[in-house]
């Protein structure tokens, strides 16, 4: 029995996102003509939306180490980024009204079915209210999602200022909170970064006043 390519997306994204919303999802990518790859996760992003020049279609890529519920949301937000470009084209803000209100429009049926834990419910309602940039920059809806990491650690925003830390292979100080993100300085080059509050880490040692 042949296996059509809508099943095997459903397939494979019960893998990856909740099962009560993969037929949903796979018919948005399939409706939306766009290269989808689940990828190795990344430590700087979640997903990414990208047009090339000379490309037949623009490419998705969402990290495969997501929960189920942050692989949903990250999906969503960069479904809305295509639909944006679609609609308006390149020439508009990355996060700008154009791609809020598609943001608002494709997570609406997730909202309205009843089937997300409530917690989860109630943090995407707010983030579709007041729509930030992603889940990562909205904190409360970050923390309500990792909370279904299989994986649980120690968190940037837990350990105290100016406490060193390993993360990615280097070694961090924590330096003050900038939005969603600590500014750390690199103790081996001194260059800052900014690190996600939410950012496991391993710590080192605390700051000994």
């Amino acid at each position: 029995m042949t296996i059509s390519k809508r099943e095997q997306f459903i397939k494979t994204l019960n893998r990856f996102a909740p099962e009560a919303y993969t037929e949903y999802l796979t018919d948005l990518i399939l409706a939306a003509k766009v290269t989808f790859k689940i990828v190795p996760g990344r430590s700087t992003k979640l997903g990414d939306f990208r047009v090339k020049q000379g490309q037949e279609k623009p490419t998705i890529t969402v990290n495969g180490d997501l929960n189920p519920y942050s692989f949903l949301v990250t999906a969503i937000h960069e479904l809305a980024h295509l639909e944006a470009f679609r609609d308006y084209g390149m020439r508009i803000q990355a996060h700008g009204n154009e791609w809020k209100q598609a943001y608002r429009r494709l997570m609406e049926p997730i909202l309205l079915s009843k089937q997300l834990p409530i917690d989860v419910e109630k943090a995407l309602w707010k983030n579709v209210a007041n729509t930030k940039a992603s889940s990562c920059t909205d904190l409360q809806l970050s923390r309500t999602l990792k909370q279904f990491d299989l994986k649980q650690g120690t968190t940037l925003e837990e350990i105290p200022h100016k406490s060193t830390f390993h993360l990615n292979g280097k070694t961090f100080e924590k330096g003050l909170l900038r939005r969603s993100r600590y500014l750390c300085t690199e103790l081996k080059t001194g260059k800052p970064y900014l690190v996600h509050a939410l950012a496991t880490v391993e710590i080192i040692e605390k700051y000994e006043q």
